[in-house]
């Protein structure tokens, strides 16, 4: 039998063919709604560990749920704990999202819990990510997952320089609503410093060659973060869409 080769990063491929990345969230803890995702054309799907309901265990199942699908897995750790970092990765999590990175240290942290040595300090035991990724997972693996640190405070875009030369950081994910609340404003209503903050942000990034997502409240809105140099999107989140889509049709239904 030959070697099972490990399996490219299907957000870097579209990243290197200069295209966004359209991103799906699970915040529901359960493998068929995260498969409902997955098969619904997102390019990739993040399985929310700090503001779903998904615990460690149900993680490893909607990994395994969403791994037949053309897409990439991600998990949003609790976190910036490098034990759940670990093994979240080494449950076949092809990117990490970090929440709350407001330093350079708090970043060099989280990143180094990514990368084995010697380039990080990540433990080696790939328990499914090996079966998920291939035989080779440890050859590649450095250069193939990514991590994402969260810029969501106003402290985190005061050092936004310095955390950006970190030199093993691959891409910054934007929480407005976080964002928002630490500059004054209610989360949900983007005020023009707020907006101004938004696209400071990814300028920067596009200056030190790092990526950058950012979390949306609908397609549309993704669309226009594309427009200003976004390089990834979430929609939403599959309870907001189906809350969503539910009030809709009771709506039409009793008016």
């Amino acid at each position: 039998m030959g070697i099972y080769l490990m399996r490219a990063n299907g957000i870097k491929q579209l990243w290197d063919n200069n295209q966004p990345v359209v991103n799906g969230w699970a915040s529901i803890a359960n493998t068929f709604s995260a498969e409902i995702l997955a098969a619904s054309g997102f390019d990739s799907v993040t399985m929310d560990m700090q503001h779903g309901l998904v615990g460690y265990q149900k993680v490893v199942e909607m990994l395994q749920a969403v791994s037949g699908y053309n897409i990439t897995p991600m998990v949003r750790v609790p976190w910036n704990d490098p034990s759940m970092v670990m093994r979240c990765l080494d449950a076949g999590a092809y990117g990490i999202i970090c929440p709350m990175v407001n330093t350079k240290e708090e970043c060099e942290k989280f990143v180094s819990a990514c990368r084995y040595a010697p380039r990080g300090n990540r433990s080696f035991g790939p328990a499914r990510a090996k079966i998920y990724g291939g035989d080779d997972y440890l050859e590649y693996a450095d250069n193939t997952l990514l991590n994402f640190a969260m810029i969501e405070t106003s402290e985190a875009v005061d050092n936004l320089d310095k955390i950006l030369s970190v030199e093993e950081l691959d891409a910054v994910y934007v929480g407005p609503s976080d964002l928002a609340i630490t500059m004054g404003y209610l989360p949900g209503v983007y005020e023009k410093e707020v907006e101004d903050c938004i696209s400071y942000i990814v300028k920067t990034c596009k200056k030190k060659n790092i990526k950058a997502g950012i979390h949306c409240p609908n397609g549309k809105s993704v669309k226009e973060r594309f427009d200003i140099g976004y390089n990834l999107g979430t929609i939403s989140a599959d309870s907001t869409l189906l809350t969503q889509a539910s009030k809709k049709e009771i709506f039409d239904v009793k008016n």
